[in-house]
């Protein structure tokens, strides 16, 4: 027991260093002649530590006993699920595990449960933005849909808009893989294809349990948009998402799915695109000038070539790890489907049309919400460039 001490301490102090350092993930990466550990902060990744290569195995062995995994299966994938109580919070650690030529990687996504209660106007949305939100989801049926690459806050989303209509007089079920947060007085079921449970077989179910609001954690396959989409015509609210570039392409997306264009025009009420940029550290940061003639890429209207505008920037210190950031903020797209847009998604219309009807419905673009960011010394161009301008899929 004495020996395992140090290896306890190790893994504990491993998990608490991320969580204080604001960490979404923790990278445990077996190298050559050493184990890299790395933690992804404000969506980057950075080398936290170096553990000499003699305490892999142990190391290895004791984050796999936390999670419930099987120490003596090195050969495959597995999963697992750490709960932690650290200062007061209540964590869960997300834990995967994946064989290399060098040992098992490990990377434990961190889930504060607090942080999933905070509503849409902490979220980072236009005042315009937010209640457009709140408006499309109180309506008492049809399909409003997030959009986005994976970490891109689309889930948090979600939760909050099922937060915000979660009451005593509706009833709310999920279906989600996996089940990231557990939320009170609301029905989560976890997919488990072994057992023969998939989003399609659930939602099924779920139109036997007299609900009032589905979230499917994900479209998918044609059988599963087809199930939301019988649950949003027939009188109930339905959330889930997608992964497109931008608001207008979900719609797309659907119909090379093989979902037929009208059925996706009578149910989708609303899209939400989605980004997280780093915030600038608002303790530290400087104010500079530019050419406005630089900001015409984000829709900035140049009136004057001569036009300077005054921006901000982070300034490197140790409380923001000497990066100038701290935290992150989302930038968002938000296509309202009106009439025009239906139509257009009925004819089949291409992605510029779509942009179209949605701008001159007061649709402002990822690289438009952004610049509003911008602006406002929230953030910086060269993040708005990084997570719109070279996010792809």
């Amino acid at each position: 027991m004495a020996e395992q001490a140090p290896i306890i301490k190790l893994a504990n102090a491993l998990i608490q260093q991320a969580i204080y350092d604001r960490a979404s993930d923790i990278h445990v990466e077996p190298q050559h002649r050493s184990v890299r550990v790395r933690y992804r902060i404000d969506g980057v990744l950075m080398e936290a530590m170096m553990v000499p290569k003699s305490l892999q195995a142990p190391l290895i062995s004791r984050l796999k006993i936390m999670a419930d995994m099987n120490i003596a299966e090195r050969r495959i994938p597995q999963d697992g699920r750490i709960e932690i109580r650290h200062q007061n919070k209540e964590y869960d650690l997300r834990v995967s595990s994946i064989p290399t030529p060098f040992g098992e990687k490990i990377v434990m996504r961190i889930l504060d449960k607090s942080s999933i209660l905070i509503g849409l106007g902490k979220l980072g949305f236009t005042d315009e933005n937010q209640a457009k939100i709140e408006e499309l989801t109180s309506q008492p049926n049809g399909m409003f849909l997030s959009t986005g690459p994976t970490g891109s806050g689309k889930t948090t989303t979600q939760y909050s808009v099922l937060n915000r209509l979660n009451t005593v007089g509706v009833n709310v079920i999920t279906i989600e893989e996996p089940i990231e947060y557990q939320l009170n007085g609301i029905a989560q079921v976890q997919v488990n294809r072994k057992a023969g449970l998939t989003f399609a077989t659930a939602l099924r179910s779920f139109l036997r349990q007299d609900p009032d609001i589905i979230m499917v954690g994900e479209m998918r396959d044609l059988e599963t948009a087809e199930i939301a989409i019988e649950a949003s015509l027939t009188g109930h609210l339905v959330l889930s998402t997608l992964h497109t570039n931008d608001a207008p392409s979900a719609t797309i997306r659907m119909v090379d799915m093989g979902v037929e264009p009208y059925l996706i025009a009578a149910t989708v009420i609303g899209v939400l695109a989605q980004r997280l940029g780093r915030r600038i550290d608002q303790s530290h940061k400087e104010a500079y000038a530019v050419p406005a003639i630089d900001l015409r890429r984000f829709g900035f209207n140049v009136t004057d070539p001569e036009e300077e505008v005054t921006l901000y920037r982070g300034v490197p210190h140790e409380d923001n790890r000497m990066t100038g950031y701290r935290g992150r903020v989302g930038l968002h797209e938000l296509l309202v489907v009106n009439d025009e847009v239906r139509e257009l998604i009925v004819r089949r219309a291409p992605l510029t049309d779509l942009k179209e009807a949605g701008k001159a419905n007061g649709m402002k673009e990822l690289r438009e919400d952004g610049l509003v960011k911008v602006l406002a010394g929230v953030t910086d161009p060269q993040e708005v460039m990084r997570v719109v301008f070279t996010a792809g899929f």
